[in-house]
């Protein structure tokens, strides 16, 4: 099976499973739950599940047994991207290549949505099977505090601090680690806790996915510049318009690329521990970092 499959592959068991897991939209309030699901199932790349999926396996776990932690992460994430989207956050008009769910249902159930999922994804992590070491609460505590004030909702806030004004290069990173790092990280350590991995990989696991955030961010960062609407499927060149803090603009283009490639090294290090296990996390780090090419 080719990496593309694969992941084609666990996206689709992703999206059966959020299917089975989130209220119909006929469920009422009908609006709300419509609106989730269009925020849901807007056509994202599901990184952060097949992250959690794929950390499972490298620790000997089952696709199964991880699958509630990698819809839970995923219904985080999205609500993430619809808060942001708001007029009083980034005031996106497109995400995935479509209007943002605020511009569909207008904003305050596009805020109702985006609380529904944060508050659903603690629902369907509770259901994860307990281990010899990790109980629900583990996990519970390990996605809280990825998504809380010291790391997204606090990423999030100095992102909003940091517009239209010289960053220094402490609080980009504060920034990124915070608004992307700390998700992709938590996802993986997910899985591995759903495998029952020991803390030594867990933690080098974990490495591995801040490293892979931050390298990923900074592509993003890029091709948010050097690329159309039409080819992102969001609007184009928004953060410079913005203000916004990025490592282009604090570092240039080729600084940034260096950096990328740095953290890209210290990601695949990380995974020594797993040997030929971790084959997949480095397949999926080749997809998301060659995107620029």
């Amino acid at each position: 099976m080719t990496v593309k499959t694969r992941l084609a592959s666990l996206h689709k068991q992703v999206d059966r499973a959020l299917d089975r897991w989130l209220p119909s939209e006929k469920t009422k309030p009908a609006s709300l739950h419509r609106a989730m699901r269009y925020a849901v199932f807007g056509g994202g790349k599901r990184l952060r599940p097949v992250l959690c999926l794929a950390a499972a396996e490298a620790c000997g776990g089952k696709i199964s047994e991880a699958m509630a932690a990698a819809c839970a992460v995923e219904c985080v994430h999205t609500y993430s991207l619809i808060h942001d989207d708001l007029p009083c956050m980034d005031d996106d008009d497109l995400r995935r290549g479509r209007l943002t769910t605020h511009k569909v249902f207008g904003e305050a159930v596009a805020v109702l949505a985006g609380d529904a999922l944060l508050t659903v994804a603690f629902e369907i992590l509770a259901r994860t099977h307990k281990t010899k070491r990790y109980d629900a609460g583990d996990l519970v505590a390990e996605l809280a505090r990825a998504a809380g004030s010291l790391f997204l909702v606090g990423g999030q806030v100095a992102d909003m601090e940091a517009e239209n004004r010289l960053t220094k290069p402490e609080e980009l990173v504060f920034i990124h680690r915070g608004k992307t790092a700390a998700m992709v990280a938590a996802s993986l350590r997910l899985g591995a806790m759903t495998a029952n991995a020991k803390t030594a990989k867990v933690e080098a696991i974990g490495k591995f996915g801040e490293s892979l955030g931050l390298a990923f961010q900074i592509v993003d960062d890029i091709l948010d510049i050097t690329q159309t609407s039409e080819q992102l499927g969001k609007s184009a060149g928004k953060d410079a318009a913005a203000g916004k803090a990025t490592y282009p603009a604090v570092f240039g283009i080729e600084k940034s690329r260096r950096e990328a490639a740095r953290l890209t090294k210290a990601a695949r290090k990380a995974l020594e521990p797993f040997g030929k296990k971790a084959d997949f996390l480095h397949a999926i780090a080749d997809q998301l970092l060659g995107r620029e090419n």
